[in-house]
């Protein structure tokens, strides 16, 4: 098949563009640093000509809320379109599990809008809701740290490696479009604080989890619900543990 991924160049794109490729089909790999801006619509008629299929894994540049939200609806607005163009017959996009329980985030906000220029497009399509991923655990980290204390709450949340992500997207690509949504996650759920020490501990790293239930996730209040998928989620097969005991250095 010929298969355009969008954000072709970030964590999950790569991973994507690899799995396809190895699987036989003819894949662009599109990202501002290859000439195709979706923002600006540089290259996207080029890049999408002759393609069967679009995975759009591409992330914002910036969380500011009006930012993020010009981004996802101006790049959703100009790929639909150029899609539509060139006959694409399905469109794949990344999403996150849990997007219309936290709109408090205008990160959300701007993905569930995103969502919904998808399915008001006559492109058939999938909507992929992955949980978060093992490789930002980091991140989450570093955002509720003060000083030497990171607090966080006690909320559950069922993170996923990239790897399965991007497995998972492959199939998704060569497989006939839900018009519906489809939830990853990893195969265990974990409590966010409880995530975030052990991650810490791995890496010998000397700050302490305090857990704290009015502690926000990027600023957002969450729940046990927030975070976690819905009945019959896809899940992955890579622990949280086996991730870190082979991508943590060991001394």
């Amino acid at each position: 098949m010929n298969i355009v991924v969008i954000g072709g160049s970030g964590l999950i794109g790569k991973k994507l563009v690899n799995n396809l490729r190895q699987h036989g089909h003819e894949v662009v790999a599109a990202s501002p640093s290859s000439g195709v801006n979706t923002v600006t619509g540089e290259g996207l008629a080029q890049a999408l000509a002759g393609a069967q299929v679009v995975v759009n894994v591409a992330n914002a540049p910036t969380w500011e809320d009006n930012a993020v939200l010009a981004f996802f609806e101006t790049s959703g607005r100009n790929l639909l379109a150029a899609e539509a163009a060139a006959g694409v017959g399905h469109h794949i996009a990344l999403s996150v599990v849990g997007t219309d329980r936290l709109l408090a985030s205008g990160y959300f906000r701007a993905k569930l809008a995103q969502e919904k220029l998808i399915k008001a497009s006559p492109i058939p399509y999938t909507i992929v809701r992955a949980t978060q991923f093992f490789e930002f655990v980091g991140g989450i980290a570093q955002s509720a740290t003060d000083g030497q204390t990171v607090r966080l709450p006690p909320a559950l949340m069922q993170p996923i490696v990239s790897d399965d992500v991007a497995a998972a997207l492959a199939e998704i690509a060569v497989a006939q479009p839900l018009n519906g949504t489809v939830e990853l996650a990893g195969p265990e759920p974990i409590r966010m604080d409880e995530l975030v020490r052990r991650f810490l501990s791995a890496n010998r790293d000397a700050r302490k989890v305090i857990t704290d239930a009015h502690a926000g996730y990027f600023g957002t209040a969450v729940n046990d619900q927030s975070l976690t998928p819905g009945d019959n989620p896809r899940l992955g097969p890579t622990r949280f543990e086996d991730w870190l005991s082979r991508s943590i250095p060991r001394a």
